[in-house]
């Protein structure tokens, strides 16, 4: 006879020891601090990291450890404007998202049903489709150009392109009905003609072979897997069948991104060391690569120096064993490319109007003609507004004429608003006064070698 387990027995500890969650505005005078303190489970890091990347807030520094278990980190933190968080919907999401009530049996986050939100916003019922292949100039236009003519409104989207490489993650329903589309031959269809403009019309037929058509890829996805985490997926499995790297004849990315893996006599850790351009969402690329390659962070600090982001993580691998040389190399070149992914340069192009069928279609085609490649895009519906941002440069690779965006503009601004950013340079000199001073940065390396002296 076997024994009897409780399926409940997993979440008996949490019970007794639910999370805690601290908002603190009173300690530091520029910032606030987010505490989470829980009993550790797998994932857990990136589930944080993940909500406060959602809720675009930046983070300044973040002091992380998990040995044992028991999960403690300290994160500061600022709003998209450079504040402190004070809004109550804000730090109410925050202690709901991390506290207790997630904890809860039988609460699933990121669910696929109506409801699920994508990033901050709640979008209804909807067919997930997802989409990777050879990016070229105009792609994003016909994809959008042929959902429309199927009859499939866009009520979401992410897209993001590296390299030679594409991967999206397109959210549609049925124009007529508002309801997911579930006809099997219908999707069918959907994926054929998707298939199509992925392999380049008639540029290769065979998705593994080397023509236009290579690791052209489509899939409905049925998973609740987080948006930005999937396309991280999609794009590391390119990786993998070698593609989003640096094609043939053409350099790596020259971002300044500086990753090192070393080994940690003291603990017996793996440590990797980061220093780059600091962005938003930077901690949680690289916390959700090094989760998605089966890599647990034990600890971790996070810090700014100027313009430059520095993280120093020490993980090993799931079964409690340091990184092998070879794998070293791979995780180096894996976080590498998980941030350049998210690195843009030339405009921002913020939209925002009254949704419509087609309106994503008639946008990409006017970027189209105006000389212009989407290197990014965040696609998002709230209500009867569509909130669409476009991560614009030249085809040709030189420097964007401001003629052209004043072209743009007039064509564009006709239907909906229209602002233009310029995106800051990767490449600007380390300020060293002000509020960009050089901060002190704790290493978890001094603090081991201490201990061990």
């Amino acid at each position: 006879m076997r024994p009897y387990f409780d399926p409940e027995y997993e979440n008996f500890n949490q019970r007794i020891n639910p999370p805690r969650v601290c908002i603190d505005n009173n300690t530091c005078r520029d910032c606030t601090l987010v505490k989470v303190d829980s009993m550790n489970k797998n994932g857990i890091l990136l589930e944080v990291v993940q909500v406060l990347s959602d809720l675009d807030l930046t983070i300044l520094k973040a002091y992380i450890t998990s040995d044992g278990g028991w999960f403690m980190d300290v994160f500061h933190v600022l709003d998209k404007q450079g504040h402190k968080v004070t809004d109550e919907k804000t730090i109410q999401y925050i202690e709901k998202a991390l506290g207790p009530g997630s904890n809860i049996p039988g609460a699933t986050k990121g669910s696929n049903s109506p409801g699920r939100s994508v990033g901050m916003h709640s979008i209804g019922d909807h067919t997930a489709i997802e989409l990777k292949g050879a990016d070229r100039t105009g792609l994003l236009s016909e994809i959008f150009a042929v959902l429309a003519e199927l009859q499939c409104n866009v009520m979401a989207a992410e897209v993001w392109t590296h390299r030679t490489r594409v991967a999206c993650v397109v959210y549609v329903n049925d124009v007529s009905s508002g309801q997911a589309i579930e006809d099997a031959c219908r999707l069918a269809g959907i994926e054929e003609r998707l298939r199509h403009v992925l392999r380049g019309h008639g540029r290769g037929n065979d998705d593994d072979g080397d023509g236009g058509g290579r690791g052209a890829h489509t899939n409905f996805s049925a998973g609740s897997t987080h948006v930005d985490r999937r396309l991280h997926q999609l794009m590391h499995a390119d990786m993998d069948l070698g593609g989003d790297g640096a094609p043939q004849g053409h350099p790596a990315d020259d971002d300044g991104a500086a990753v090192t893996v070393e080994h940690c006599e003291e603990k017996d850790y793996s440590v990797v060391n980061v220093r780059c351009r600091d962005r938003p969402k930077l901690l949680f690329d690289i916390v959700c690569t090094l989760t998605d390659m089966q890599y647990v962070v034990f600890h971790a600090a996070v810090t700014s120096e100027g313009i430059y982001g520095v993280q120093e993580l020490y993980i090993r691998r799931k079964d409690g064993r340091t990184l092998l040389k070879d794998e070293a190399e791979k995780v180096t070149k894996c976080l590498e490319a998980a941030i350049s992914r998210r690195v843009s340069e030339g405009f921002t192009l913020e939209l925002c109007g009254r949704d419509r069928v087609g309106l994503l279609s008639d946008v990409t085609r006017v970027l189209r003609e105006h000389g212009l490649t989407v290197t990014r895009a965040d696609v998002t519906t709230v209500g009867e507004q569509a909130m669409n941002v476009f991560y614009v440069r030249d085809a040709s690779g030189q420097p964007v004429d401001m003629k052209t965006i004043e072209g743009l503009r007039g064509q564009v601004g006709q239907t909906v608003m229209l602002n233009v950013k310029k995106v800051p340079d990767g490449k600007a000199p380390e300020k060293t006064g002000g509020s960009m001073a050089k901060t002190s940065f704790f290493s978890f390396g001094g603090l081991f070698a201490k201990l061990g002296a």
